[in-house]
């Protein structure tokens, strides 16, 4: 198409931090109810690759483009550059199964850039000039989801003590951030159209705190966890309200906001089964699997067909010479 080019935006890391959720969605079922290991094993492979192939795909859009440094400032996409940490934290918890001392030094590294990328941002965020229409729900990327994920993580390790803290630096940016956004979302003009998508991450910060704590605190429903809970329940229900918007996006790129955030709704909801001791957990379990799995199954075929026809990423304007 002449006189456009095609500009990579952070937000595709949206696809391999999906496919990390799905294995770590079906390792989780596999821990607490017996469910074969090998789907999440398998997942984790594709999940590597699609990784590497977006990382190095994006870096080349973005150096050809001369704007590196530019990817995290940007009010609207910055926040998405977080996962290219947090998706490598993830895979090392993966490794440290096969290979224990590889998987957590990998794991250790990336949770500590996590902590440190989400503290540079944070100070970024205060001294750019940030209009409370600019912020929207995937500024929770960097300082909730990370760091809540990274306190899941290190508990599974036997890490307790950074799980606990990591732990308290998400809660306390979920609670900080979440009183922006919602706020941004309650009393100004409506998202527009393509960041539509990133509503869906308002689900993500309750269920990722459910799931983590589950791991720090031995998968036990005390009341710390019937509080995230209720929060997640709430927040489902406003998704279920936003379906009227969300079937107006074309299907791009953003689109795969929706995938992690119900992934992890799926995970926390096998971490309930496990701490209720729900009878015929495992048939249930797979049940849920199944639905989540076939979900990813049909928004990646839609991708592909979107890549294949050219729709999938977006155009800009070329400046004329």
């Amino acid at each position: 198409m002449p006189g456009t080019t095609r500009r990579l935006t952070a937000n595709l890391f949206g696809i391999p931090f999906a496919f990390a959720g799905l294995a770590q969605c079906w390792w989780t079922a596999h821990k607490l109810t017996a469910v074969p290991s090998w789907p999440a094993e398998l997942l984790w492979v594709v999940a590597a690759a699609v990784y590497l192939v977006t990382v190095a795909t994006y870096l080349r859009n973005a150096i050809s483009r001369g704007r590196p440094a530019d990817e995290p400032g940007d009010l609207t996409f910055g926040p998405f550059t977080a996962l290219i940490l947090v998706v490598p934290m993830m895979l090392g918890l993966a490794l440290a199964v096969p290979a224990p001392a590889a998987g957590r030094t990998i794991f250790v590294i990336f949770a500590v850039l996590v902590a440190l990328y989400g503290g540079w941002l944070s100070g970024q965020w205060i001294i750019e000039d940030m209009p409370l229409d600019r912020w929207h729900p995937g500024y929770f990327l960097p300082t909730v989801a990370g760091p809540l994920l990274a306190a899941g993580g290190s508990a599974s390790l036997g890490y307790d003590g950074f799980a606990r803290l990591m732990f308290g630096y998400g809660l306390v940016c979920w609670i900080i951030l979440g009183s922006i956004i919602l706020i941004r979302l309650f009393t100004q003009p409506a998202l527009p159209r393509p960041l539509l998508p990133t509503l869906a991450i308002e689900l993500a910060p309750p269920v990722v705190a459910g799931s983590a704590w589950f791991e720090i605190n031995g998968n036990r429903p005390d009341t710390a966890a019937y509080l995230m809970a209720g929060y997640a329940i709430l927040m489902l229900l406003v998704q279920l309200r936003l379906i009227p918007l969300y079937a107006k996006v074309s299907f791009a790129a953003g689109i795969w906001a929706f995938a992690f955030s119900y992934i992890a709704a799926f995970t926390v909801a096998v971490h309930w089964l496990a701490a209720a001791q729900v009878d015929g957990r495992r048939p249930v379990a797979y049940c849920l699997l199944v639905v989540v799995t076939l979900g990813m199954t049909a928004l990646s075929i839609r991708t592909v067909a979107g890549l294949a026809r050219g729709s999938f990423l977006p155009r800009t304007p070329v400046a004329a010479s």
